[in-house]
């Protein structure tokens, strides 16, 4: 399908008039238009610039038409004529360089998951509201391919617009594999916005813009392997996947693992490891639930971003013992492969409200899993003491 058959782009806006402001472009489902989703911009933070742009397909209501669709080969090649045309105008839009986050209503929704996963680094974060990412439709939904791609899924528990296989799948895709820091929002509604989520949207969107505009938009990670520093558990400077299924982490703050816990035993060697690395202190976290045991390096700190939280000079803390996993910072590219090969997933305000490469790791499992996830803590310490040395990727065996 060629984008000639398209009409020029209709877009209702509201907002700054600033060229340069950061750019939220919303998009509408079923039965709507740009004029009406563009009254959730009143909702939504000032300071940014919104665009409603009107579907170009009239067929299911515009966008509508990628979200109930079939498996098929037209599905595929409409998708990418429309992703064309759509990025055509937004490239005459908005510079590279402008921050532009994607907002999706229903079937909008498919075509704001269809945009990020086509071209995750062109976005700063993406709203799935109340629909179902474009699966089978000709966009990479590969493990890792959002890493570093803050995004926000609402659903509602008696939607019976979108099917509920395809929510669901959305929901365990973005949360567990995607690699994308997720802030979620589900109420027992159907398929309509709530109060309750709006105001979760708004906080996200404010937050999300507020760490972009302040840290000169850090970059989304990539779902390509990384190379970490050489070590007896990683002596070729490559990260080994997991063995098995990921474990079941919660969707909201505070998160925690809460299957596939690792043995008591590992974990009291873990905290006697990460206490002896240099300059540690060992104290109870001062971010993180009641009963956590944090490691912190005393300031100044070179590299803010190393840390959870730099004003505690807390880098990593280990959660109780029901939970036993880790959160920890990491450089983005490192986090992202942490997460690719199932060793861990980002905390959902990492690159929102805190550093991007905030993660957890899971708990280790066996005396190997016990050795990789000292490596990963000693990478983290490294980062904090801002000694990190690695090999570049063309050195890796």
């Amino acid at each position: 399908m060629s984008t000639a058959a398209f009409p020029e782009p209709v877009v209702a806006r509201a907002g700054s008039t600033n060229p340069e402001a950061p750019l939220v472009v919303l998009l509408h489902g079923r039965g709507a238009d740009e004029t009406g989703i563009i009254g959730l911009a009143d909702l939504l933070p000032s300071g940014a610039a919104y665009a409603a742009v009107r579907a170009p397909i009239a067929e299911g209501g515009g966008y509508a038409w990628f979200a109930n669709r079939g498996i098929g080969r037209p599905v595929a090649e409409s998708l990418s004529a429309t992703m064309t045309w759509f990025r055509q105008w937004l490239d005459a839009e908005a510079s590279p360089g402008r921050p532009v986050m994607l907002l999706g209503f229903s079937g909008g929704a498919a075509f704001a998951g269809g945009l990020a996963l086509a071209d995750p680094r062109r976005y700063a974060g993406a709203a799935i509201l109340y629909g179902t990412l474009p699966f089978d439709a000709g966009v990479p939904v590969t493990t890792g391919r959002l890493a570093g791609l803050p995004t926000f899924v609402a659903q509602g528990d008696q939607d019976h617009v979108i099917p509920r296989e395809l929510l669901d799948r959305t929901w365990s895709y973005l949360l567990a594999e995607s690699g994308s820091p997720t802030v979620v929002s589900r109420d027992p509604g159907g398929h309509g916005l709530t109060q309750t989520t709006a105001r979760k949207l708004a906080d996200w969107v404010a937050h999300r813009l507020s760490w972009v505009l302040a840290h000169d938009a850090p970059p989304v990670g990539s779902d390509a392997p990384a190379t970490w520093p050489s070590s007896a558990a990683l002596p070729d400077g490559l990260l080994p996947e997991r063995r098995g299924q990921r474990p079941e982490v919660t969707s909201a703050i505070p998160q925690q693992q809460v299957s596939q816990n690792a043995p008591s035993e590992l974990q009291e060697r873990l905290h006697q490891f990460a206490a002896g690395l240099d300059g540690v202190t060992a104290a109870p976290s001062q971010i993180s639930v009641p009963g956590a045991r944090g490691f912190t390096l005393a300031g100044p700190h070179a590299v803010p971003e190393a840390f959870l939280v730099p004003e505690v000079g807390e880098f990593a803390h280990l959660h109780p013992q029901h939970d036993g996993s880790m959160h920890l910072a990491l450089p983005v590219d490192l986090a992202a492969d942490l997460v690719r090969l199932g060793w861990g997933r980002p905390h959902m305000w990492a690159g929102v409200r805190l550093t991007p490469g905030f993660v957890m790791v899971f708990g280790p499992r066996d005396e190997d899993e016990l050795a990789v996830v000292q490596a990963v803590l000693e990478t983290s310490h490294a980062f904090a003491r801002g000694t990190l040395e690695r090999p570049s990727p063309t050195s890796a065996t």
